[in-house]
């Protein structure tokens, strides 16, 4: 099943269904055929059979023989008989009977030829038989065997295709699985086994070339920002500080310091903007790979106090369960950095007089918090300046940024809403 939920089959198994389909189709159509075409044969044989001793009859046993040797030929033939003819026939005649024979216990089919024959100068037919019960033994044992060595050659055939199939279909399955694992943001890049098949020989070669062409531009779209947040930094302080003395200037109205406000707000979005783009970026160019066994506990301990005082502008409860024993390992600065986009995300999107709730143990951190009364977009929950709600003045970056710092800890990360709270939990 793909993640859309729709059922899914794989090539291979595909392909052998219809193998396996034919062959079934093959063994059912060619085992009554087979079966009808021996039977017919066998009668056809059976016919000659009947032919050939009615002419070895009529050439070397009938001309010397006379009407009183009649009873004593019916007596010592064993499938013969010959009987007086009110009517003469006018063709020979060929059909079926059945006799019961008291020693099988059974009605034995016969085929039987009916010959016009005149001995003395007096009509009289002669009948000829075959026993068919062997024709049936030796037709559904023939078949049987038939039936025995299509059904190991049909098997067979199946048997080795799959093997075949699972060599020959081996590399694309390799390159699927590199495909689904690579990441562009991250340094290992697929290896594709080589392979001697034309097609996935070529589609191992523009794949590769598709992920070097995209790792360049990303490559080159990560350097850019954070080139550009490097550069903006220095313009960015120097604008702040300008307007921070100008709002600090005795002579300015108040009309001037409502809009030195103005802008300072702005300058100091820009800022955060700014600092958040370049910590992605260092994140992504695996500039924390340091990592310590951390204590949780003490990060905690040393942002609590600021975010309740954040919390009081709007009248947010706090309550806090913190496990004693919560050591993990992480790079220090990160793990400072995701505690304090929980806070702020769980502070800034919260609602008046609204709670949050912190539940951290030994495997797992909890953030719970009141906020808007509707589940967020899961597909969009963790994608650059997607704003979670779009009144906030912040940049659509917290998110993107503990999303960051769970994958490069190898954490997991899952959102949920009950009781008009979002959850936030980290499994460690």
């Amino acid at each position: 099943m793909d993640t859309n939920g729709k059922m899914t089959k794989k090539l291979l198994n595909t392909t052998l269904k219809s193998y396996l389909i034919f062959s079934l189709i093959v063994l059912m159509v060619s085992a009554p055929l087979f079966y009808f075409i021996t039977e017919k044969l066998y009668l056809e044989d059976a016919d000659e059979t009947l032919y050939l001793r009615k002419k070895e009859f009529v050439k070397f046993t009938m001309p010397d023989m006379n009407e009183s040797d009649i009873s004593i030929w019916n007596k010592i033939s064993k499938d013969g008989k010959i009987e007086r003819s009110t009517t003469m026939l006018q063709n020979d005649s060929l059909y079926f009977e059945t006799e019961y024979d008291p020693n099988t216990k059974e009605h034995e089919p016969y085929h039987v030829l009916k010959s016009p024959i005149v001995i003395n100068g007096k009509p009289f037919t002669l009948i000829l038989r075959v026993n068919l019960i062997e024709s049936e033994d030796l037709i559904m044992s023939v078949l049987g065997l038939f039936s025995l060595i299509i059904l190991l050659l049909l098997t067979g055939l199946f048997i080795i295709t799959k093997r075949l199939s699972d060599n020959l279909w081996k590399p694309f399955y390799d390159t699927l699985n590199q495909i689904e694992q690579f990441e562009i943001d991250k340094h290992k890049i697929p290896n594709f086994t080589d392979s001697t098949i034309e097609e996935f020989h070529r589609l191992n070669e523009a794949i590769s070339k598709l992920i070097d062409k995209n790792t360049l531009i990303f490559k080159g779209q990560r350097e850019f920002v954070e080139n550009a947040a490097h550069e903006l930094q220095t313009p960015l302080a120097i604008f702040q500080t300008t307007i921070d003395e100008l709002i600090q200037h005795p002579e300015i109205t108040l009309e001037q310091s409502e809009l030195l406000s103005k802008l300072n707000d702005i300058a100091s979005r820009f800022n955060r903007l700014n600092k958040n783009l370049l910590l992605l970026s260092k994140i992504e160019g695996n500039q924390y790979d340091n990592n310590e066994k951390i204590d949780l506990n003490t990060i905690f301990n040393k942002q609590l106090d600021f975010f309740k005082e954040q919390a009081l502008i709007k009248n947010i409860q706090i309550d806090v369960q913190l496990s004693e024993n919560s050591v993990v390992k992480s790079n220090p600065v990160l793990a400072e950095i995701l505690i304090s986009n929980l806070f702020l995300n769980s502070i800034k999107h919260n609602i008046e007089n609204g709670s949050v709730r912190i539940v951290l143990t030994e495997t797992s951190l909890l953030f719970s918090n009141t906020g808007i009364e509707k589940p967020l977009e899961n597909t969009k929950l963790y994608h650059r300046f997607s704003k979670i709600n779009p009144s906030t003045h912040g940049n659509g970056l917290g998110l993107s940024i503990i999303k960051k710092i769970v994958e490069l800890n190898k954490w997991t990360i899952d959102y949920s809403f009950q009781d008009k709270v979002h959850f936030f939990e980290i499994k460690f």
